[in-house]
């Protein structure tokens, strides 16, 4: 039986309108059309100037497609790392980037906190480091960290690339681009579509750094180069056969998103975090793991849960309410519940008043 709701943070509730356009993208021929078609360049054209347009994406950026954010994180040490990155690790996620560029033999440094922790303001970034990476929001730990001390990075290291993951929390944050080169997402989060595709958006200056390195004799990878990428993007192609239905997909609920205009979907995300969080606080055996406010993430919210999770979720399931498991070692006594724009108010206030009753 389908849930009224899903609340795993990834992959997540579908968009309302994704079952419509399914039916119509196989009605239309659009799985099967050749990526070289003029028919694919305009959906490819459609997809990424949508994006520009709703996340407002300024001029000097590229938007790329990826199979999945993982990928991303590779390609991004490959393509603009010849020795040195840093990373700021507070949950499985941004721990995971690390370790790849590590196995990429780069030489890693990182700042650590515990998970459900966040960062003071004086970290402190060697000034020889070639790639700064940041997870803006944590989907293991609910973490979610401000965009000002995101931006705080720039000044302090002018030389550095400054990548950010925002896999689980866009569309909801208004990103500076002034003060990061690269910012990276998949489309089962906060895009609400299945999952298949990841979406890569990066300045001028990723593009000059990756040319540097392969000018310099060092491999950036093979198709999913950035030289490759931009050659491809200037067509509105992409460098091999890809997920044309996804990114269809997405040029479509693009379009959605802009109806109903970012501003509206920030207000939104908010409204319904706030409900969930006093829900959680009020609740006799629920505590929000993150106790810092400033850190509490408004896309996925994680409750500590203790012995009661199996009966919380059971009972949630009973009414068709699926919330998501705690991550790694928290599986058995947390609960994670994503608060993306496919989730609608109603179903927060449902959510709220059945946590209230169990």
């Amino acid at each position: 039986m389908n849930p009224i709701a899903n609340f795993a943070p990834g992959p997540s509730q579908l968009y309302f309108t994704v079952e419509g356009y399914m039916r119509s993208a196989f009605r239309e021929g659009i799985p099967s059309l050749a990526h070289r078609s003029k028919e694919f360049e305009s959906i490819f054209r459609s997809a990424t100037e949508g994006l520009k347009e709703l996340l407002s994406i300024p001029a000097g950026f590229h938007v790329f497609f990826a199979a999945s954010a993982t990928e991303i994180w590779e390609r991004a040490i490959q393509n603009l790392v010849q020795e040195k990155s840093f990373h700021l690790v507070n949950g499985a996620f941004s721990k995971r980037f690390y370790e790849i560029a590590k196995q990429l033999g780069k030489l890693v440094d990182k700042i650590e906190v515990p998970f459900g922790e966040s960062f003071e303001q004086d970290v402190v970034i060697p000034q020889d480091v070639e790639m700064i990476g940041i997870t803006h929001n944590e989907t293991s730990t609910g973490v979610s960290l401000s965009l000002d001390f995101i931006n705080s990075f720039r000044k302090a290291n002018p030389n550095s690339l400054i990548v950010v993951d925002a896999v689980s929390s866009l569309p909801y944050p208004a990103f500076d681009y002034s003060k990061i080169d690269s910012l990276f997402f998949s489309v089962q989060k906060g895009f609400g579509l299945p999952a298949g595709l990841g979406v890569w958006i990066v300045n001028e200056r990723c593009l000059a750094k990756a040319e540097k390195i392969l000018a310099s004799g060092k491999t950036i990878g093979t198709y999913h180069s950035l030289p490759f990428y931009l050659q491809n993007a200037k067509k509105n192609q992409t460098p091999e056969t890809p997920n044309v239905l996804s990114i269809y997909l997405l040029a479509k609920v693009v379009e959605d998103f802009q109806r109903r205009g970012v501003n509206t979907l920030r207000k939104e995300t908010e409204y319904k975090a706030a409900i969930l969080y006093q829900a959680i606080e009020s609740h006799r055996t629920l505590s929000s793991f993150v106790k810092n406010k400033n850190a509490q993430s408004k896309t996925v919210l994680v409750a500590d849960c203790g012995e009661h999770t199996g009966v919380l979720t059971n009972e949630l399931k009973k009414l068709g309410i699926h919330p998501g498991e705690g991550y790694g070692e928290f599986k058995k006594s947390q609960l994670r519940f994503a608060n993306f724009p496919a989730h609608s108010k109603e179903q927060f206030e449902l959510l709220v008043d059945s946590l209230a009753k169990i």
